[in-house]
Protein backbone atom coordinates (compact mmCIF):
# COMPACT_ATOMS: atom_id res chain seq x y z
CA UNK A 1 0.00 0.00 0.00
CA UNK A 2 1.33 3.42 -0.91
CA UNK A 3 2.00 5.80 1.97
CA UNK A 4 0.95 9.41 1.82
CA UNK A 5 4.32 10.55 3.12
CA UNK A 6 7.73 9.28 4.04
CA UNK A 7 9.63 11.40 6.58
CA UNK A 8 13.40 11.01 6.29
CA UNK A 9 14.75 11.77 9.76
CA UNK A 10 13.12 11.29 13.16
CA UNK A 11 14.43 14.15 15.29
CA UNK A 12 12.59 17.39 16.14
CA UNK A 13 11.77 18.44 12.56
CA UNK A 14 10.80 14.99 11.31
CA UNK A 15 8.66 14.15 14.33
CA UNK A 16 6.78 17.43 14.04
CA UNK A 17 6.13 16.94 10.33
CA UNK A 18 4.91 13.38 10.90
CA UNK A 19 2.64 14.49 13.74
CA UNK A 20 0.83 17.03 11.57
CA UNK A 21 0.23 14.45 8.84
CA UNK A 22 -0.87 11.80 11.34
CA UNK A 23 -3.40 14.19 12.79
CA UNK A 24 -4.77 14.57 9.27
CA UNK A 25 -5.34 10.80 9.15
CA UNK A 26 -2.58 10.35 6.59
CA UNK A 27 -0.51 7.18 6.28
CA UNK A 28 3.04 8.13 7.29
CA UNK A 29 6.37 6.30 7.49
CA UNK A 30 9.28 7.77 9.46
CA UNK A 31 12.75 6.47 8.59
CA UNK A 32 15.42 7.42 11.12
CA UNK A 33 19.13 6.64 11.36
CA UNK A 34 19.22 7.37 15.11
CA UNK A 35 21.88 10.10 15.01
CA UNK A 36 20.28 13.40 16.12
CA UNK A 37 22.58 16.41 15.99
CA UNK A 38 22.10 17.22 19.68
CA UNK A 39 23.04 13.74 20.93
CA UNK A 40 26.31 15.09 22.36
CA UNK A 41 24.57 17.49 24.77
CA UNK A 42 23.30 16.22 28.12
CA UNK A 43 20.39 18.67 28.29
CA UNK A 44 18.34 20.88 25.97
CA UNK A 45 17.72 24.46 27.07
CA UNK A 46 15.54 27.22 25.71
CA UNK A 47 12.59 25.00 24.82
CA UNK A 48 9.37 26.50 26.14
CA UNK A 49 7.99 24.44 29.10
CA UNK A 50 10.72 21.82 28.54
CA UNK A 51 13.79 23.77 29.62
CA UNK A 52 16.61 21.56 30.85
CA UNK A 53 15.25 18.20 29.77
CA UNK A 54 17.66 15.80 28.03
CA UNK A 55 17.19 15.83 24.27
CA UNK A 56 17.05 12.04 24.22
CA UNK A 57 14.13 12.10 26.67
CA UNK A 58 12.26 14.67 24.61
CA UNK A 59 12.70 12.66 21.42
CA UNK A 60 11.70 9.39 23.09
CA UNK A 61 8.51 10.94 24.46
CA UNK A 62 7.68 12.54 21.12
CA UNK A 63 8.25 9.27 19.28
CA UNK A 64 5.99 7.36 21.70
CA UNK A 65 3.24 9.94 21.28
CA UNK A 66 3.59 9.85 17.50
CA UNK A 67 3.42 6.06 17.31
CA UNK A 68 0.12 6.11 19.22
CA UNK A 69 -1.45 7.30 15.95
CA UNK A 70 -2.61 4.22 14.00
CA UNK A 71 -1.53 5.56 10.59
CA UNK A 72 2.15 5.96 11.55
CA UNK A 73 4.98 3.47 11.02
CA UNK A 74 8.62 3.77 12.08
CA UNK A 75 11.62 2.15 10.44
CA UNK A 76 15.12 2.36 11.86
CA UNK A 77 17.50 2.79 8.94
CA UNK A 78 19.06 5.05 6.35
CA UNK A 79 17.36 6.15 3.13
CA UNK A 80 19.81 5.54 0.30
CA UNK A 81 17.93 6.90 -2.71
CA UNK A 82 14.51 7.91 -4.02
CA UNK A 83 13.22 7.55 -7.57
CA UNK A 84 10.39 9.65 -8.96
CA UNK A 85 7.23 7.77 -9.94
CA UNK A 86 3.99 9.04 -11.46
CA UNK A 87 2.31 10.55 -8.42
CA UNK A 88 5.09 9.97 -5.92
CA UNK A 89 8.39 8.41 -4.95
CA UNK A 90 9.94 4.97 -4.70
CA UNK A 91 12.20 5.15 -1.64
CA UNK A 92 15.02 2.65 -1.08
CA UNK A 93 16.79 2.05 2.24
CA UNK A 94 20.41 1.01 2.57
CA UNK A 95 19.33 -2.41 3.85
CA UNK A 96 17.26 -3.11 0.74
CA UNK A 97 13.80 -2.29 2.05
CA UNK A 98 11.63 -0.14 -0.24
CA UNK A 99 8.52 1.96 0.20
CA UNK A 100 6.41 4.09 -2.11
CA UNK A 101 4.97 7.40 -0.99
CA UNK A 102 3.14 10.30 -2.56
CA UNK A 103 5.36 12.90 -0.91
CA UNK A 104 8.53 13.18 1.10
CA UNK A 105 9.87 15.40 3.91
CA UNK A 106 13.64 15.66 4.26
CA UNK A 107 14.47 16.18 7.93
CA UNK A 108 17.94 14.70 7.65
CA UNK A 109 19.82 17.33 9.62
CA UNK A 110 23.45 18.32 9.40
CA UNK A 111 26.82 17.27 10.81
CA UNK A 112 29.07 19.82 12.52
CA UNK A 113 32.57 19.84 11.02
CA UNK A 114 34.69 20.55 14.07
CA UNK A 115 38.12 22.18 13.81
CA UNK A 116 41.21 20.01 13.98
CA UNK A 117 42.23 21.28 17.41
CA UNK A 118 43.24 18.77 20.11
CA UNK A 119 40.68 18.60 22.90
CA UNK A 120 37.67 19.85 20.93
CA UNK A 121 35.97 16.64 19.78
CA UNK A 122 35.85 14.92 23.18
CA UNK A 123 34.39 18.04 24.82
CA UNK A 124 31.81 18.81 22.11
CA UNK A 125 28.38 19.32 23.67
CA UNK A 126 29.84 19.57 27.17
CA UNK A 127 32.30 22.45 27.51
CA UNK A 128 32.80 23.11 23.79
CA UNK A 129 29.58 24.49 22.32
CA UNK A 130 28.10 26.61 19.55
CA UNK A 131 24.90 28.19 20.95
CA UNK A 132 24.99 30.54 23.96
CA UNK A 133 21.19 30.54 24.22
CA UNK A 134 21.29 26.76 24.62
CA UNK A 135 24.22 26.49 27.03
CA UNK A 136 25.46 29.90 28.15
CA UNK A 137 23.26 30.52 31.20
CA UNK A 138 24.56 27.48 33.08
CA UNK A 139 28.11 28.87 32.96
CA UNK A 140 27.30 31.77 35.28
CA UNK A 141 27.89 35.46 34.74
CA UNK A 142 31.59 35.39 35.65
CA UNK A 143 32.67 32.42 33.55
CA UNK A 144 35.84 32.66 31.49
CA UNK A 145 34.65 31.96 27.94
CA UNK A 146 36.77 31.42 24.87
CA UNK A 147 35.62 31.95 21.30
CA UNK A 148 37.58 30.17 18.61
CA UNK A 149 38.05 32.22 15.45
CA UNK A 150 37.11 30.60 12.15
CA UNK A 151 38.62 33.14 9.81
CA UNK A 152 35.42 35.16 9.38
CA UNK A 153 33.76 38.15 11.03
CA UNK A 154 31.17 35.75 12.49
CA UNK A 155 33.61 34.76 15.23
CA UNK A 156 33.90 38.36 16.38
CA UNK A 157 30.13 38.74 16.33
CA UNK A 158 29.84 35.57 18.41
CA UNK A 159 32.30 37.06 20.91
CA UNK A 160 30.28 40.29 21.10
CA UNK A 161 27.18 38.24 21.87
CA UNK A 162 28.83 36.01 24.47
CA UNK A 163 29.95 38.99 26.53
CA UNK A 164 26.47 38.87 28.10
CA UNK A 165 27.35 35.44 29.53
CA UNK A 166 30.85 35.98 30.93
CA UNK A 167 34.39 37.26 30.41
CA UNK A 168 35.30 36.53 26.82
CA UNK A 169 38.60 35.88 25.08
CA UNK A 170 38.52 35.75 21.29
CA UNK A 171 41.24 33.54 19.81
CA UNK A 172 41.69 35.28 16.47
CA UNK A 173 43.25 32.28 14.67
CA UNK A 174 44.32 34.43 11.73
CA UNK A 175 41.12 36.47 11.53
CA UNK A 176 41.72 39.86 9.85
CA UNK A 177 42.17 42.53 12.50
CA UNK A 178 42.11 45.63 10.26
CA UNK A 179 38.46 46.53 10.92
CA UNK A 180 38.85 49.40 13.38
CA UNK A 181 35.12 49.69 14.06
CA UNK A 182 34.85 45.99 14.89
CA UNK A 183 37.91 46.13 17.15
CA UNK A 184 36.38 49.09 18.98
CA UNK A 185 33.13 47.17 19.52
CA UNK A 186 35.05 44.24 20.95
CA UNK A 187 36.89 46.56 23.32
CA UNK A 188 33.66 48.22 24.47
CA UNK A 189 32.18 44.81 25.23
CA UNK A 190 35.25 43.85 27.25
CA UNK A 191 36.35 41.12 24.85
CA UNK A 192 40.03 40.23 25.15
CA UNK A 193 41.71 39.60 21.80
CA UNK A 194 44.24 36.76 21.74
CA UNK A 195 46.45 36.83 18.65
CA UNK A 196 48.68 33.92 19.65
CA UNK A 197 47.72 30.69 17.90
CA UNK A 198 45.52 28.31 19.90
CA UNK A 199 47.02 24.81 19.75
CA UNK A 200 45.12 22.62 22.27
CA UNK A 201 42.46 22.59 24.97
CA UNK A 202 43.63 21.22 28.30
CA UNK A 203 41.81 19.85 31.34
CA UNK A 204 40.60 16.63 32.95
CA UNK A 205 37.82 14.74 31.18
CA UNK A 206 35.41 17.18 29.57
CA UNK A 207 36.48 20.04 31.86
CA UNK A 208 38.61 22.87 30.47
CA UNK A 209 41.47 24.42 32.45
CA UNK A 210 42.57 26.59 29.57
CA UNK A 211 43.73 26.95 25.99
CA UNK A 212 47.38 26.27 25.29
CA UNK A 213 48.80 28.73 22.76
CA UNK A 214 51.81 28.48 20.48
CA UNK A 215 54.34 30.10 22.83
CA UNK A 216 53.52 27.57 25.57
CA UNK A 217 51.31 29.80 27.71
CA UNK A 218 47.95 28.59 29.05
CA UNK A 219 45.09 31.07 28.61
CA UNK A 220 42.53 30.35 31.32
CA UNK A 221 39.02 29.58 30.04
CA UNK A 222 36.25 27.31 31.32
CA UNK A 223 34.24 26.92 28.13
CA UNK A 224 34.83 27.34 24.42
CA UNK A 225 32.33 28.44 21.79
CA UNK A 226 32.88 28.09 18.07
CA UNK A 227 31.04 28.48 14.81
CA UNK A 228 31.70 25.35 12.79
CA UNK A 229 30.70 24.78 9.18
CA UNK A 230 28.25 21.94 8.60
CA UNK A 231 27.58 19.36 5.93
CA UNK A 232 24.42 17.51 5.07
CA UNK A 233 24.01 14.40 7.24
CA UNK A 234 22.61 12.58 4.21
CA UNK A 235 23.46 12.86 0.50
CA UNK A 236 19.80 12.29 -0.41
CA UNK A 237 18.88 15.93 -1.14
CA UNK A 238 21.82 16.34 -3.47
CA UNK A 239 21.01 13.07 -5.23
CA UNK A 240 17.43 14.27 -5.74
CA UNK A 241 18.70 17.47 -7.37
CA UNK A 242 17.40 19.85 -4.71
CA UNK A 243 18.62 23.43 -4.92
CA UNK A 244 20.82 24.80 -2.12
CA UNK A 245 21.39 28.32 -0.84
CA UNK A 246 24.79 29.41 0.45
CA UNK A 247 25.00 30.60 4.05
CA UNK A 248 27.92 32.40 5.72
CA UNK A 249 29.61 29.08 6.52
CA UNK A 250 27.70 26.30 4.78
CA UNK A 251 25.04 25.56 2.16
CA UNK A 252 21.48 24.71 3.20
CA UNK A 253 18.41 23.49 1.36
CA UNK A 254 16.39 26.14 -0.43
CA UNK A 255 12.68 26.01 0.47
CA UNK A 256 9.64 28.23 0.02
CA UNK A 257 7.27 29.44 2.75
CA UNK A 258 5.57 26.02 2.80
CA UNK A 259 8.96 24.25 3.08
CA UNK A 260 8.74 22.88 -0.47
CA UNK A 261 12.14 22.34 -2.08
CA UNK A 262 12.94 22.93 -5.74
CA UNK A 263 11.93 19.31 -6.41
CA UNK A 264 8.17 18.59 -6.66
CA UNK A 265 6.69 16.54 -3.81
CA UNK A 266 9.83 16.98 -1.69
CA UNK A 267 9.64 19.17 1.41
CA UNK A 268 12.47 19.93 3.84
CA UNK A 269 12.62 21.04 7.46
CA UNK A 270 15.06 21.59 10.29
CA UNK A 271 18.77 22.32 10.33
CA UNK A 272 19.29 21.01 6.79
CA UNK A 273 16.95 23.70 5.48
CA UNK A 274 17.95 26.80 7.43
CA UNK A 275 21.03 28.97 7.92
CA UNK A 276 21.03 28.61 11.72
CA UNK A 277 18.84 26.37 13.80
CA UNK A 278 17.90 24.86 17.14
CA UNK A 279 15.31 22.37 18.40
CA UNK A 280 12.50 24.91 18.63
CA UNK A 281 13.05 26.20 15.10
CA UNK A 282 13.41 22.66 13.76
CA UNK A 283 10.08 21.68 15.33
CA UNK A 284 8.38 24.75 13.88
CA UNK A 285 9.83 23.99 10.45
CA UNK A 286 8.54 20.43 10.73
CA UNK A 287 5.04 21.68 11.44
CA UNK A 288 5.16 23.90 8.35
CA UNK A 289 6.52 21.07 6.18
CA UNK A 290 3.93 18.59 7.40
CA UNK A 291 1.09 21.04 6.88
CA UNK A 292 2.47 22.06 3.48
CA UNK A 293 2.60 18.46 2.28
CA UNK A 294 -0.86 17.76 3.70
CA UNK A 295 -2.30 20.71 1.79
CA UNK A 296 -0.63 19.46 -1.39
CA UNK A 297 -2.19 16.02 -0.90
CA UNK A 298 -5.61 17.59 -0.39
CA UNK A 299 -5.20 19.61 -3.58
CA UNK A 300 -4.38 16.42 -5.50
CA UNK A 301 -7.28 14.54 -3.92
CA UNK A 302 -9.61 17.33 -5.03
CA UNK A 303 -8.76 16.92 -8.70
CA UNK A 304 -10.98 14.92 -11.09
CA UNK A 305 -10.10 11.25 -11.51
CA UNK A 306 -9.28 10.73 -15.22
CA UNK A 307 -10.13 7.03 -14.99
CA UNK A 308 -13.67 7.67 -13.75
CA UNK A 309 -14.28 10.88 -15.66
CA UNK A 310 -15.50 12.46 -12.44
Amino acid sequence: MQHDAVIVGGSFAGLSAALMLARGHRKVLVVDAGLPRNRYAAHSHGLLALDGMPGSTLLAQAKAQLLAYPTVEWWDGQVEEATALPGGWDVALADGRRISARGMVLATGVVDQLPDLPGVVERWGHTVMHCPYCHGYELGRQARIGVLGNGTRLSAEQALLLADWGRVTLFAQGMPLDDAELMAKLARRGVQLETRQAVALEGDGTAIDGMRVDDGALVQIQALFLGAPTRMASPLAERLGCRFDQGPLSPFLSVDEKKLTSVPRVYAAGDAARMFGNATLASADGVLAGVGLHHALIAEDSQPDPASGA
